[in-house]
């Protein structure tokens, strides 16, 4: 039954079968895709596209289809450019509200926080942008000290605040930019139809999946997250499965046409790992600890082979050529082929030639 759940989430989340055509597509049918790592991020949109480059993705964020913001947990997320605003007012207010011991450690006040508000408003008003350096800049200008992370959570809690956002990258910087000017005809939803907007997302995208699951991505209380999937239930479904109650979509695409021999290399915190509470239907508790090495909190990317997670790999990326090495925790077997042929459509979606693949003997 757990290899069931893999197969189905591997079609759910677009990795095996019916692929989309725009980034925004993609963004849109997942809810929010995980993107603390920019390129890794870019990644996790590619590899549910049809055909995909690393250039058609930063097109689609300078394009303002897809954003970067804050909105789950306090964590990085890719969004729909439109649905930015009301999923920060839905999400992020709780996150806030358990800021403020840490706002104490870094000596944050609520002046300080709105001058610093004011100071980012004034300097990217006009469609103007800022990178990081230069918004620290403008905040030590002012007197506002941004050593010791001062700098860098005031730009986080602001972008909650749903004020800023983060913009296209710039001569290898991040910028930021003004959300309502980035994005001025956002969505506006009310409570109810957020919360059954972001849980028939997640289900459709995600399932099959607990209502703690959804619970954790989202960052919302159990009671929250039942409210919105009973909200939505109208286009899903509960099933049980070893005696645990799993959402999925009523249409959901099913597994006809699996091939097991498929092997995919995920990037770090992709959806398929990290947007469930409960991973063991993908992860074997004995392969877990590997995925995050130190438990630190950092996911490596990840070997997916007949919907488990099988292996770790790492890309060194030089100025003219990709060398990949996957790390297989047991023996490839059958699934060597593909695994070079996954690491050829990395490559492609780079647009730089593979000059080596290396699959390192496990441990």
């Amino acid at each position: 039954m757990k290899t069931d759940i893999a197969y189905q989430r591997l079609f759910n989340q677009r990795i095996e079968g019916e692929k989309f055509k725009k980034p925004e597509e993609v963004v849109r049918w997942m809810g929010a895709l995980q993107a603390q790592q920019y390129l890794e991020s870019l990644w996790a949109i590619g590899l549910r596209m049809q055909s995909a480059t690393l250039i058609d993705i930063e097109q689609a964020i300078a394009d303002r289809k897809i954003l970067r913001t804050w909105p789950l947990r306090g964590t990085l997320h890719f969004v729909p450019s439109e649905d930015a605003k009301w999923m920060l007012k839905l999400l992020a207010a709780r996150v806030l509200a358990g800021d403020r011991r840490r706002q104490e450690q870094l000596e944050l006040d609520d002046a300080t926080i709105q001058r610093s508000k004011q100071l980012l408003h004034d300097a990217l008003k006009g469609d103007k942008r800022l990178t990081r350096p230069d918004a620290m800049k403008l905040l030590e200008d002012a007197g506002i000290s941004t050593k010791g992370q001062r700098g860098y959570h005031l730009l986080w809690y602001i972008a909650q605040t749903g004020l800023i956002c983060l913009g296209p990258i710039e001569d290898k910087q991040q910028t930021f930019v003004l959300l309502d000017e980035w994005v001025p005809h956002a969505r506006q939803l009310p409570r109810e139809e957020a919360l059954a907007t972001l849980a028939q997302r997640y289900v459709a995208s995600h399932g099959p999946a607990t209502t703690q699951d959804f619970a954790r991505w989202a960052g919302l209380p159990v009671s929250d997250s039942q409210a919105g999937l009973e909200a939505a239930r109208s286009g899903l479904m509960l099933e049980k499965i070893n005696g645990q109650e799993y959402w999925m979509a009523k249409d959901a695409l099913g597994q006809k046409a699996y091939t097991p021999s498929n092997v995919y290399l995920l990037p770090g915190f992709d959806e398929y790992l990290l947007g469930y509470k409960d991973r063991s239907a993908v992860l074997a508790t004995e392969h877990a600890a590997k995925i995050v090495p130190g438990n630190n909190g950092v996911f490596l990317p990840t070997v997916v082979v007949a919907g488990q997670v099988i292996g770790t790999w790492k890309r060194t990326l030089r100025k003219n050529a990709l060398d990949i090495v996957l790390k297989p925790f047991l023996p490839l077997g059958d699934a060597e082929e593909g695994a070079i042929k996954a690491a050829e459509w990395h490559s492609n979606f780079l647009g730089l030639p593979l000059s080596s693949t290396v699959i390192q003997a496990s441990n």
